[in-house]
């Protein structure tokens, strides 16, 4: 069991605990073309209604990203408008925005490999602190300067899934990356010391399909601790000539979908609905377990959804383990359902997910049309979530929660 008897001063710096995310990833894909999902998915046509809808829901608190490739399409020079549109659309709704600087996408001219990459990134972090400040001057502001650093680094360094469209250079591109990470949260806090992190990386279990092979469980279990990589390096236990600090290592966000627990040998989904479970499948409480003891900091669910007729199913039992989780004292602050809009395939834009609690059926007009069972598992879990006392979070510097066993 651990401890509930958290400093009085601290508190939850999210406004609502459930949130809801919007797609903004600017990539590449796989074909060398640039999406945009934020105008693809009709958000930029619909940012009123969007936030009008989410409001009537009872979420409060949602992610956004200023969409890296759009804001700079010259090198230090930064196109706002629609950040500073999101920002007073948002305000307006009272709606709290959580921003992603970077959501897979960069500049044309820019990889990850590129030698101005660091410097552009967190140049970039500075002028987006300077232009939110100027509008918004008081107030909490919470950023993710690079989202998912380690899908990034295989989708572009080991499958050639976007750029740099490498194979075998995911750790070269991961390192690249996370020295943007850091130099861009030390520009941001140059000009906003009050600025909070959150970092948002996937959650996944690795496990050998075969446990009486050391070998392979080995194997396996190195696999699975790959994932922490960018919080170590976040924190300066790795990597410390990147300049990390254990309070950059701030909110931690895990992202958790469906399809996040495989065997390490043959590639296979574990699957989560199965009754009973299957034996090499954890629980989400399980795994958030772990993270806490391995770094004793508050967390959010960053983002989870599941595609197509089993998206309420999926949300329910969200809600079962967000409910276990908050009893065992761990301090969990947050489950942002992603995307909240339907939004289609990177690689194929006419193949919709149907994994948002709105969907889009006409791409012509882009209409939300709201899936009814899914509305209903929200507005269930938004009560769930309610009824319990919100744990606080705002930690100092270095100030780390004790654990209780």
């Amino acid at each position: 069991m651990f401890s509930n008897d958290f400093p009085a001063s601290d508190i939850n710096p999210f406004k609502s605990f459930v949130m809801g995310g919007f797609e903004c990833a600017d990539q590449q894909n796989a074909f060398g073309e640039r999406i945009d999902l934020y105008t693809v998915s009709g958000h930029g046509k619909y940012l009123e209604e969007d936030y009008d809808n989410l409001n009537e829901l009872g979420i409060e608190t949602i992610r956004e990203g200023i969409r890296w490739s759009v804001i700079e399409t010259q090198p230090y020079h930064y196109n706002w408008s629609e950040v500073d549109r999101i920002i007073e659309v948002s305000q307006s709704r009272n709606i709290q925005v959580v921003w992603d600087i970077c959501h897979f996408g960069f500049p044309d001219d820019l990889t990850p490999l590129h030698p101005m990459f660091a410097r552009r990134f967190s140049r970039l972090c500075r002028e987006f602190v300077i232009r939110y400040r100027s509008l918004v001057p008081e107030g909490l502001l919470i950023v993710t300067p690079i989202n998912e650093v380690s899908f990034i680094s295989w989708l572009g360094g080991d499958a050639r899934g976007t750029s740099p469209y490498c194979i075998g250079q995911g750790w070269e591109v991961k390192y690249a990356l996370m020295k943007a990470y850091i130099e861009g949260i030390e520009m941001m806090k140059a000009a906003d010391p009050t600025i909070r992190i959150l970092i948002t990386e996937p959650l996944v279990s690795i496990v050998s399909g075969d446990p009486d092979n050391s070998g392979a469980v080995l194997s396996a279990e190195e696999k699975h601790a790959e994932q922490f990589q960018v919080h170590d390096i976040l924190s300066g236990k790795m990597c410390p000539e990147l300049r990390g600090k254990p309070e950059y290592l701030d909110i931690i966000g895990v992202n958790y979908y469906y399809n996040n627990q495989w065997i390490n040998e043959t590639h296979e989904f574990l699957p989560w609905a199965e009754e009973p479970p299957h034996p090499l499948f954890r629980s989400l409480h399980s795994l958030i377990e772990n993270v806490f003891i391995r770094y004793g900091r508050p967390i959010i669910i960053a983002e989870t959804s599941h595609p197509g007729e089993d998206r309420a199913k999926w949300i329910r039992s969200i809600t079962e383990e967000c409910d276990s989780v908050i009893k065992s004292g761990i301090p969990l602050l947050g489950c942002c359902y992603y995307p909240i809009i339907d939004r289609p395939d990177w690689d194929d834009l006419n193949d919709w997910h149907h994994s948002g609690v709105w969907d889009v059926f006409n791409t012509n007009t882009l209409e939300r049309i709201p899936d009814t069972d899914s509305m209903k598992a929200m507005m269930d879990f938004r009560k769930r979530m309610n009824a319990h006392q919100t744990l606080s979070s705002n930690l100092s510097d270095d100030e780390y929660l004790v654990i209780e066993l």
